[in-house]
């Protein structure tokens, strides 16, 4: 390996460390204790029920739609069953009907225990919450499945043309629930003509991994303006925000699922709250929203969208605008990667192979065959440096120590031969956005989640192969053999090469260091990008000897000499030149 290269590969390995600690740090162990701490009440556990009902205010015209029997509705598609209860005229629990969680039960993202959203409102300054209210089911059917357009409409009467009335639809193939609202002449009785959506959500578990999954856990939004923001992800604080300005979606954003809520028109303002739970074997993390509408004196109804769905990109792209963003791609160069590139190549080995290990292995041969100019070009210049070793180590030992002296005689041979010293480097830093790319593209896959291959029962975590009655700093409680292979076979390449080249000191200690370095970072990362960066080092191999067996060192040195001739022979002709115009000008003067 030569010094450029081994200078780029450096280089690489600097970005990777820096990049992978600020997108994927580890958080530090939750606490469990139910100690009181200094924090202020708001940041204990969030109950799932509304503080105040009007259960005591017989006097409220709300009053006795507060006694009642719930009755549930189920509507279903191929994708997605959510059960609405006629108490609060609301989702009480999505079933993602393709997914398991990891109990290997149906995965629930939503649940009467975990979840509970609503309008509230003051009417005569007691405030109301909808969810304590029992609605009438208009539709004669419990349950709807499989319809073109499968509905259902809540009503509350509240006197004569008086009424709150809740319509939610669910498509024939879609994770979008659309709920439409109206409330007729009840915006009377709101002071001030204020109400708010207030959703609370203890996170369910579904991950084998939950601080993976809790690294990755946040509350997103999107502004009117379409201006994206996010809450802290990688913290064990509570984390919230007062929005001033108008908001057009929130999300409860996990690892691989998401729950949203889209509005026709932006809601005016808000307040999102994401905090560390004290259930942390069954929960993520505790989120909270609130979200004000706009006066119900200026308008009385309007349209929700939910999304309850897998991190997919295509399905979050079709949702909304910058809904996709709750699949995070990587800084922006990444991001154009693994949207443009990453995502489409992956999707189509995917529909014609079903083995996830096989479908990685593919994406390494595709990708090895678009960069294949980029790594001939690497070898090339790799070979070139070969040649001129002799040549170089002879300079060395004219100059001896002095290495300024020896720098510039260094830029003259490189100068005489026609090569480009960073001819070596550049194309290896061009392959850098893809090596980033895989950063962001391998722990939010949902495709390889629960996918099993080889010893990895789980594509998607890491390969645990032996765990540690201990823990390790910076490498875990366990040991994954997938990261193994890719040291080992990292650590063989840069041995291979460095019998070529044969780098001395520092150079030589750091290429052995970085793969040190990416054995404790990569650890507990997900299995599949361990083995991508294994088979990409195999076939790197391959790759090698296949282009040496059509490299002639011969023809190389052939090309050197002439390169050396042709410049030399420009800057002959050049003085030349400049001695003719000299005599030509120095004549004129003497006539």
């Amino acid at each position: 390996m030569d010094k450029n290269k081994l200078v780029g590969l450096v280089l690489i390995s600097l970005i990777l460390v820096v990049y992978t600690y600020f997108e994927s740090k580890h958080p530090r162990p939750i606490q469990t204790s139910s100690v009181p701490t200094t924090q202020e009440p708001a940041a204990t556990t969030p109950n799932v029920q509304p503080e105040v009902s009007v259960t005591h205010l017989p006097g409220s015209i709300f009053a006795a739609a507060t006694q009642g029997t719930a009755q549930e509705v189920i509507l279903e598609n191929e994708d997605i069953r959510i059960t609405l209860t006629s108490q609060g005229a609301r989702v009480q629990e999505v079933v993602l009907k393709k997914y398991l969680d990891n109990l290997g039960e149906p995965l629930k993202l939503l649940d009467k225990e975990s979840s509970n959203m609503g309008f509230q409102f003051a009417s005569h300054q007691t405030n109301i919450h909808t969810s304590h209210l029992f609605f009438s089911i208009l539709d004669d059917k419990e349950t709807v499945q499989e319809g073109a357009a499968a509905k259902v409409t809540f009503t509350l009467s509240l006197g004569t043309g008086q009424y709150i009335r809740q319509t939610f639809s669910l498509a024939e193939k879609s994770y979008s629930l659309t709920q439409g609202w109206e409330f007729v002449g009840a915006e009377n009785y709101i002071d001030q003509g204020k109400m708010e959506f207030i959703w609370d959500d203890l996170i369910r578990r579904a991950e084998k991994d939950i601080k993976a999954c809790r690294n990755k856990t946040t509350i997103n939004y999107s502004l009117a303006d379409q201006t994206f923001e996010h809450l802290k992800e990688h913290t064990e604080k509570q984390e919230e925000k007062t929005i001033a300005s108008p908001i057009q979606w929130v999300s409860f954003k996990q690892r691989f699922f998401t729950a949203g809520i889209l509005a026709d028109q932006p809601f005016a303002a808000g307040e999102v709250i994401l905090k560390p739970t004290t259930q942390p074997d069954k929960v993520v993390k505790e989120a909270h929203m609130k979200l004000q509408l706009a006066s119900t004196q200026q308008t009385s109804k309007g349209v929700f969208n939910f999304y309850f769905g897998p991190n997919t990109y295509q399905d979050l792209k079709a949702f909304a605008p910058g809904f996709s963003k709750n699949l995070p791609l990587g800084w922006p160069v990444v991001k154009w990667i693994n949207q443009y590139t990453i995502i489409p190549i992956f999707a189509f080995i995917e529909k014609h192979v079903s083995n996830y290990g096989v479908v990685i292995l593919l994406l390494v041969l595709l990708l090895k065959l678009i960069l294949l100019p980029l790594s001939y070009k690497s070898y090339i210049s790799m070979a070139e440096m070969k040649v001129l070793k002799p040549t170089l180590d002879a300079l060395k030992e004219r100059h001896g120590s002095d290495m300024q002296r020896m720098q510039m005689e260094q830029v003259k041979l490189y100068k005489e031969m026609g090569i480009n010293p960073l001819s070596g480097c550049i194309p290896v830093l061009l392959q850098m956005p893809i090596l980033l790319a895989m950063f962001n593209f391998f722990p939010n896959a949902i495709e390889l989640r629960q996918k099993a291959f080889l010893w990895a029962p789980d594509l998607s975590t890491y390969d645990a192969i032996i765990h540690l009655p201990f823990y390790i700093p910076f490498y875990g409680d366990h040991v994954s053999l997938f990261t193994l292979l890719m040291t080992g076979s990292t650590i063989l390449y840069t041995w291979s090469n460095n019998q070529v080249n044969a780098p001395q000191g520092p150079m030589k200690t750091m290429s052995y260091l970085f793969p040190i370095t990416f054995m404790f970072i990569l650890n507990s990362f997900p299995a599949g990008l361990s083995f991508y960066y294994f088979v990409s080092n195999i076939i790197t191999f391959a790759q090698q000897a296949i282009i040496k067996r059509f490299v002639d060192e011969e023809k190389i040195k052939e090309k050197l000499a002439k390169n050396k001739n042709k410049i030399e022979g420009k800057e002959k002709t050049f003085k030349q030149r400049l001695q003719e115009s000299m005599k030509a000008a120095t004549g004129k003067k003497l006539k």
